[in-house]
């Protein structure tokens, strides 16, 4: 059976097309959370679950320190753990000092206006503040224009979230 269309089916069927709404690109959030994937686990802490004050006591060839969830805080809708009280207590009274840069998205990617994964275990602490990066790769990029890239990221925070 051979089915016709005619103009009335065709006029309706793309009226009805138009009158559809548009998708709209959800926001990024504000603080990354890796959604993990294939071969990794989805993150459900901050930052991985690493302690953000520690970094501040490490030299940069130290390793990260993995929180505790005996030591956790609610900070923009998202769990931060720390591995003492100490450090909680830290962030608690200066989230803003401690947290990551761009939310934790990758430096190098900020400054060239992309979002990309920040890697808790690529990392380096410049005028106080906490960045990480995607990988050691982008992270000696980032380093070689580290004042240029970090005026450039910062024009493009947060207004880069809009994009999702």
């Amino acid at each position: 059976m051979m089915h016709t269309i005619t103009r009335r089916m065709f006029v309706a069927t793309g009226v009805a097309a138009v009158a559809l709404p548009t998708p709209t690109f959800a926001k990024a959030p504000e603080i990354y959370m890796d959604g993990g994937g294939v071969f990794a686990k989805a993150w459900t802490h901050a930052v991985g679950g690493y302690d953000t004050v520690a970094y501040h006591d490490l030299s940069s060839d130290d390793a990260p320190v993995i929180g505790s969830e005996d030591y956790a805080t609610e900070y923009k809708g998202v769990v931060w753990l720390f591995a003492s009280q100490e450090n909680l207590d830290a962030f608690r009274n200066d989230p803003d000092r401690y947290r990551p840069q761009y939310g934790g998205y990758c430096a190098w990617a900020m400054a060239r206006n992309k979002l990309a994964k920040g890697d808790p275990e690529v990392w380096h602490i410049a005028g106080g503040k906490l960045y990480l990066n995607v990988s050691p790769r982008y992270k000696r990029e980032w380093l070689a224009e580290i004042d240029r890239d970090i005026a450039r990221a910062d024009a493009n925070w947060p207004a880069i979230l809009e994009r999702g």
